[in-house]
């Protein structure tokens, strides 16, 4: 890994969250921190890295951790901060809107889905950009 690139921070936090979602107890509890560090890191270095997923991937890291201190209010920042610098990615857009959610902020959760649904996907990642529909749409079928 080099220490000046986003890159390797990068995939090593998503890779660690990755495993520690499909083995929470086995790997999730004792890698919070690691993944936190590695996803500020690339904050730090490049913060539009991967279309600013870094403050997804810190956004999705508090709301999965809010048993053990994370907070709604600290996701929905990451994500608003995220969205700031990448509008057109589309999951930062979902999980915002899932914060919103968490927050008793339903119209605002809302408005994310419809504008996620509504917008057109970046062509880098258009694969990404339907799952996410996929799932706005089963977000605001249960909110109906």
């Amino acid at each position: 890994m080099e220490p000046s690139k986003p890159d390797g921070h990068f995939w090593y936090g998503a890779n660690l969250g990755e495993l520690s979602r499909i083995s929470p107890v086995t790997v999730g509890l004792k890698s919070f921190d690691d993944i936190r560090e590695a996803m500020n890191t690339t904050i730090a270095i490049q913060p539009d890295y991967q279309g600013a997923s870094a403050y997804d991937a810190l956004g999705q890291l508090e709301m999965k951790t809010r048993i053990t201190g994370g907070k709604v209010e600290k996701a929905i920042e990451y994500l608003e901060q995220g969205m700031k610098i990448e509008p057109a990615n589309s999951n930062i857009r979902l999980h915002l809107a899932e914060a919103y959610f968490a927050a008793d902020r339903d119209a605002d959760g809302i408005k994310k889905l419809n504008e996620l649904i509504a917008m057109k996907p970046h062509p880098n990642y258009i694969p990404e950009h339907e799952a996410a529909v996929v799932e706005a749409k089963k977000l605001l079928a249960k909110k109906s």
